[in-house]
């Protein structure tokens, strides 16, 4: 039976011997479970707007990236949500980092997920 870091896509990142703790936990870590959990953020995000009576699709692009940026900073449910759907693809060992500086973990996780969906939502 395949573990969770089996079905994480390896991601090809330049490794660098001046890298901290937590942007190590982010290169091996977040990102690769961001990428596999990717299809699931956005059929997520789609659904949130359809909900809230947004017409995303309308909206200009530049409107679209401002949509995605402020629903993420400011919808406690939504972010909690993915931050929620990241940390379950989590190893315990992982989760034990990730307990140790959740802030800055969770803020990196949403950093990231601002940069996906405004690439392939707008």
């Amino acid at each position: 039976m395949p573990t969770k870091i089996d079905l994480r896509p390896e991601l090809k990142l330049t490794a660098s011997e001046n890298i901290s703790p937590a942007e190590n936990f982010q290169n091996k870590t977040l990102r690769p479970i961001l990428k596999l959990q990717n299809d699931l953020f956005i059929a997520y995000f789609r659904e949130y707007v359809q909900s809230h009576k947004k017409a995303f699709e309308s909206l200009k692009p530049e409107k679209k990236l401002q949509l995605i940026t402020q629903s993420l900073q400011n919808d406690l449910v939504l972010k909690n949500t993915f931050i929620g759907m990241t940390i379950g693809m989590f190893t315990e060992e992982e989760m034990t980092e990730f307990l140790a500086d959740r802030k800055v973990f969770s803020k990196r996780i949403v950093t990231i997920l601002i940069e996906r969906l405004r690439s392939q939502l707008a």
